[in-house]
């Protein structure tokens, strides 16, 4: 009886002991998996080479379907294709719910560095994604340190803002990247941390230079993968480091050719570079993408990459002088009654596209009237954008005698200035104080106060200078240190004017006011040389498109008299 007890002790403690430990390997409940509301469908690829997204190898726990399937994710992942990198992860939980990397997959597709802080709905889904992944005991430990790295930037959340979760994630990749020297992608991953926690107001470019050193190291070896030469443009998406990165931009479209981000990220690069044909081909491509991936998707209305590549296409235009092309992409936008997901880049786009029209042709009075009425948005939620259209009106005000008009905007840009103050938006509360003073300086120039309209323009323009341009922006709509040149200009200062509009050239290549704005300071400052230099750039970049600008008309007069 006792040999019996004994017997039945021992089967039932293993019983038990197995019990726990398919509890402790067991897979997430469906119940648990539903609650992170996962993106799921087919694969949405267009372009004229469907299904293309690069070259990578990255090995996870699990078969040869889960390895292929991963490495797709990864690939749209780099190529910032989020929400259908969420729905191959989603696959692959689906068949095997535990591939504890899938989660981290899903916990990346909501991050997207460098492009727009998640919002509330995708923390928590990031959340939800790594209890799961944590959850799960089968799994190697580079795919739990890869698993914690990404958990830094979603830890506490409700109680840090994004740039500090940024610099918790560059920490914990840092710290994965030093453990395993031979990982490519921890490398990879790593440099895109660095990009994503760079300081906008480190004028040394410390972290993207390191970023790019790390990335160019990787590059001869693996030529098509989709992040080395993706983060090198944006690791190198400055004045002072563009040319570094001009052979991956022209090489990343080709890489993945199905990407719409991938066809416009180059022009990231050539806008730097004043390279506006290139720029133009790479945006009418991505923008091409954009609106087969909005049918394809079932999307109603425009997709919101397709506005990203249509703020930089007007962008280019406007550069070479073609109206009538940056017009008709204007009239287009205009007409948009609705475009998903209503966004951060998405209100950039519809604030700047039709400003920078209005003010790179100097159309004062409609500037004035410029009204913001576009596919729904709500400007309250986007402020700095909203921003955008308060500044125009404020310049089109001023410089038609709008007084009354001009005060009202200038309040409207204090009040978003203290709004952006309190929410502790240092950057944003930034540029639109770079906007305040332009438009203070340019009322006191009118009330004939020419010295402290001066020294108010400068130090709005030495103020933009200090601060990176954000990476959804081509660039400012106006410089503010092209509009101190201007005023320079309109002083009858022209030897300080060129110097300015020099100054500007150098960190906004070929762009057409600086062009042709140069070209009369030196015209009026008697130095013929650089005249004739300049107005035959202007020319140049114009190329045979529309000529219907004045200014190329002044050019051609002032070259033939020669």
């Amino acid at each position: 009886m006792f040999k019996i007890l004994i017997t039945s002790i021992y089967f039932l403690s293993l019983l038990m002991f197995t019990v726990c430990c398919r509890q402790n390997n067991a897979e997430p409940s469906k119940l648990a998996i539903a609650g992170i509301n996962l993106k799921r469908g087919d694969v949405i690829s267009c372009g004229s080479s469907a299904g293309e997204y690069g070259e990578l190898q990255f090995k996870v726990t699990g078969n040869e379907e889960i390895n292929k399937d991963f490495n797709l994710g990864i690939k749209l992942l780099h190529s910032f294709e989020y929400d259908e990198a969420e729905k191959v992860f989603a696959r692959i939980i689906d068949v095997h719910p535990a591939s504890a990397m899938a989660y981290w997959g899903v916990a990346m597709s909501n991050f997207h560095p460098l492009w727009t802080p998640p919002s509330e709905a995708e923390l928590i889904k990031g959340t939800k994604a790594l209890k799961l992944a944590n959850s799960i005991q089968e799994k190697s430990e580079k795919e739990k340190d890869y698993i914690n790295a990404i958990g830094a930037f979603y830890h506490d959340w409700q109680k840090k803002d994004h740039r500090s979760r940024c610099l918790d994630f560059e920490k914990a990749m840092e710290k994965l990247y030093n453990k395993y020297p031979g990982d490519k992608e921890s490398a990879i991953f790593y440099a895109l941390a660095l990009t994503a926690a760079a300081d906008p107001t480190d004028q040394s470019f410390t972290r993207q230079k390191k970023a790019g050193a790390l990335l160019s190291s990787l590059y001869p070896g693996n030529p098509n993968h989709p992040g080395i030469v993706h983060y090198i443009i944006h690791a190198y998406d400055s004045p002072q480091l563009a040319e570094l990165a001009l052979p991956a931009a022209r090489k990343y479209a080709s890489v993945a050719p199905s990407s719409a981000h991938a066809l416009h990220m180059p022009s990231h690069i050539f806008t730097r570079l004043g390279l506006w044909d290139e720029s133009i081909r790479s945006n009418l491509a991505s923008v091409s993408n954009a609106q087969c991936y909005a049918k394809a998707s079932g999307i109603t209305g425009h997709w919101d990459e397709e506005l990203h590549g249509l703020d930089y296409l007007v962008y280019a235009y406007l550069q070479q002088g073609d109206n009538t092309r940056a017009k008709n992409q204007l009239d287009y936008v205009a007409s948009m009654k609705l475009v998903q997901p209503l966004n951060f880049k998405v209100a950039y786009a519809f604030a700047a596209i039709p400003s920078r029209y209005l003010l790179e042709n100097r159309l004062w009075a409609a500037a004035a009237k410029l009204e913001a009425n576009y596919a729904g948005i709500q400007w309250k939620n986007f402020p700095w954008q909203k921003a955008i259209v308060h500044s125009t009106r404020l310049m089109g005000a001023i410089h038609t005698g709008a007084t009354v008009d001009a005060l009202a905007e200038m309040n409207k840009l204090k009040a978003i200035h203290a709004d952006l103050v309190k929410q502790k938006n240092d950057y944003q509360a930034r540029q639109v104080e770079v906007k305040i003073k332009t438009g203070e300086a340019w009322m006191l120039l009118k009330k004939e106060n020419r010295g402290e309209a001066l020294r108010m323009m400068e130090e709005a323009a030495d103020m933009e200078d200090k601060a990176e341009k954000h990476p959804v922006t081509p660039g400012e709509v106006i410089p503010a240190r092209e509009y101190l040149a201007d005023m320079l200009l309109e002083v009858n200062e022209p030897a300080r004017a060129l110097v300015m509009y020099e100054a500007d050239l150098a960190k906004n290549q070929h762009r057409f006011n600086g062009l042709y704005g140069a070209a009369v300071a030196a015209q009026r400052a008697g130095n013929k040389e650089k005249a004739v230099m300049y107005y035959r750039m202007l020319l140049k970049i114009t190329g045979a498109g529309d000529r219907s600008r004045p200014e190329l008309a002044q050019a051609g007069n002032f070259l033939n008299r020669l």
